[in-house]
């Protein structure tokens, strides 16, 4: 795992000016290759090949063709063993000189027999040309902008950031984007003129000219006969080894992340099966244990005998979450990021590389969203001014409960999200700016500056899925809209703040077009999620793992901002020149004395504005 950056001139102090910006992700090694037309550098994180031969920008034989990459290649030995017979030749045992032998063979098309995780550049030096490319389903991140014919490219905003030329300006429509869906989708992202390079994309800059394109979407036909259930949950078992297994590939020590739900557990158990020693996992718990899965994660780790490590988490120091918005470039208010951040910071005491079960709540249908939006159909039969001004009002009116998914809460957050615009679908539970705070949070001007339409990426999004069930529309919605820039964003940045690398096999593409192939009804069945997962890790885990409800270790933040870090928040708040020139601080008031008296809970929207406010004053003011 590695950080790479990079720019279509030369200028080798700018090259490592930008690479020192992300030294977190690779403090192993610095390389920079200074060409006259492309520069290109690197930061490297061990974990395949340790000698100097996996020393980057790497180069094939004659010099012609650079590389710099982020990530792994877990198919790289057959790969590898393909391209020799047809007459490359390898001077390292590295997954990265793999990439550069695919592109001399196949081009562009190289991405196309990557199984992995990456994030990569490759100079054609005698085209001066420059490919980027994206993996699938977007574990890596990658940045780019393009301005006056000036290229550059980064695996973190900050590096970008390290040109003095490149121009600091809050993206507005991005802001709004951010407040609705807690992240900012792609190609935005806050900083106006920097651009994500989505998920399953290659960018080619060539004759002084860009060009993005996709090659590779998530489809749900077109896969041949429908498996009978029994044979599909045979499949799923044996894909699942498979995925588990190609992601132990290591030569430094290796670890897992234990929640104690079922995604996790399931790597854990199969991890044990080609692990015979000692199998390093960790968690994190709370006091309030309707925050915590501790017995749960128990229950696992003594089923399949690791070393379990347990960080406890009660309260929570304001410079943790300074720290997180500056490895995160840009708000995102994923509440268990803080919790990750530290998580990682302990794990990689011990391992450099950790297991994470990140991908299966998406391609499984295992989120409480899945779950409303059935129960939705019903709901919407209530006549619409019944259901907004008598049930809406009637609900919005019931205080807060402490716990983090009581009845009233759930109640509450099902009714408000069912009352949005029908063209948000799944995301009802997800989407929290609602048309009290459209109207009310917004100063004037912001109002005028932005498309106040939240749901017009999710319309084309459901128009180019090919899938016939609601449950695998809503699935291709959170793999492609929800997944990228929210939940794997925090995974990367989080980890990679503490040099460890987190892999992520519940999303290797091969099992999640496996998935994708299913009916949705394989997945929600009636009202049970992840209904096929759990048929194939029955004997495997513990029958209370396998039939529990989902829980996640998010960060209790409603508390938190009621409490410890309430004059914190405040004062942020107040002192925010972002949030005094676009938003209503007297309707911000009004929001803080409802959170912290319990009329309300309002810690989506609060938390959601404290980030906005860190995050500008580190990287504005």
């Amino acid at each position: 795992m590695c950080g790479i950056c990079g720019f279509n001139w030369k200028d080798e102090a700018l090259a490592r000016k930008m690479a020192a910006r992300i030294t977190h992700r690779g403090p192993d090694q610095e390389g920079v290759f200074a060409g006259e037309k492309m520069t290109l550098a690197f930061r490297r994180l061990s974990i395949i090949d340790l000698s100097e031969n996996g020393a980057q920008p790497m180069a094939n034989e004659d010099g012609t063709i650079h590389l710099v990459f982020n990530g792994e290649i877990y198919n790289f030995q057959e790969l590898r063993d393909r391209l020799k017979k047809k007459g490359h030749r390898f001077r390292s045992r590295t997954d990265s000189e793999v990439i550069i032998h695919a592109y001399e063979e196949y081009g562009d098309d190289c991405v196309d027999h990557l199984r992995g995780m990456f994030g990569f550049a490759v100079y054609d030096q005698q085209r001066n040309r420059l490919l980027l490319a994206r993996d699938r389903i977007g574990i890596k991140p990658l940045y780019y902008t393009f301005t006056g014919g000036r290229l550059l490219f980064a695996s973190e905003i900050k590096a970008i950031l390290a040109d003095d030329r490149v121009e600091r300006r809050v993206n507005s429509q991005a802001l709004y984007d951010y407040l609705g869906f807690e992240f900012v989708p792609a190609p935005r992202t806050m900083f106006d003129g920097i651009h994500k390079l989505p998920a399953g994309h290659l960018l080619v800059f060539e004759d002084g000219r860009i060009n993005v394109r996709e090659y590779w979407d998530l489809r749900f036909t077109g896969y041949g006969p429908l498996p009978s259930l029994d044979e599909a949950v045979e499949e799923l078992r044996s894909q699942l080894d498979t995925a588990v297994k190609s992601h132990l590939v290591s030569d430094v020590p290796l670890g897992v992340f234990l929640s104690g739900g079922l995604d996790s557990s399931c790597l854990v158990a199969l991890m044990r099966r080609h692990i015979s020693g000692p199998l390093k996992t960790f968690t994190i718990g709370y006091e309030d244990r309707s925050f915590s899965e501790l017995d749960y994660a128990e229950i696992v780790a003594r089923h399949c005998e690791t070393d379990h490590q347990v960080l406890r988490l009660d309260t929570l120091n304001a410079d943790y979450v300074e720290q997180t918005l500056w490895h995160l470039d840009e708000p995102m208010t994923d509440l268990s990021t803080v919790p990750l951040y530290l998580l990682c910071r302990q794990a990689r005491e011990h391992v450099t590389v950790c297991l994470s079960g990140e991908g299966a709540d998406e391609s499984f249908a295992g989120y409480d969203r899945f779950k409303a939006s059935r129960m939705n159909r019903w709901f919407r039969l209530v006549p619409a001014p019944l259901r907004r001004q008598v049930i809406g009002r009637l609900t919005a009116m019931l205080p807060d409960q402490p716990q983090k998914k009581g009845a009233i809460n759930m109640l509450k957050r099902f009714v408000e999200g069912a009352n949005l615009d029908p063209s948000g679908q799944h995301l009802r539970w997800q989407y929290f700016l609602n048309a009290t705070l459209e109207k009310r949070l917004f100063a004037d001007g912001f109002r005028a500056s932005v498309t106040m339409d939240p749901f017009r990426r999710i319309r084309e999004l459901d128009a180019r899925c090919d899938a016939t069930d609601q449950v695998n529309r809503e699935i291709y919605l959170d793999m492609r809209f929800m997944m990228t820039d929210s939940v794997l964003m925090k995974v990367d940045r989080m980890s990679m703040a503490s040099s460890l690398e987190i892999r992520v096999p519940l999303l290797d593409h091969v099992l999640v077009e496996f998935l994708a192939s299913l009916p949705g009804s394989w997945k929600l069945h009636g009202m049970t999620t992840k209904y096929i997962f759990r048929k194939a890790l029955e004997g495997l885990l513990p029958e209370t793992i396998v039939h529990r409800g989902k829980q996640g270790y998010s960060l209790p933040v409603k508390h938190l901002l009621r409490g410890g870090l309430k004059q914190y928040m405040i004062e942020r708040l107040h002192d925010s020149r972002v949030l005094a020139e676009t938003m209503n601080m007297a309707y911000i008031d009004r929001l803080i004395e409802e959170h912290c008296s319990m009329k309300q809970n309002h810690n989506h929207i609060l938390w959601a504005l404290l980030n906005v406010a860190i995050w500008h004053d580190r990287f504005f003011d």
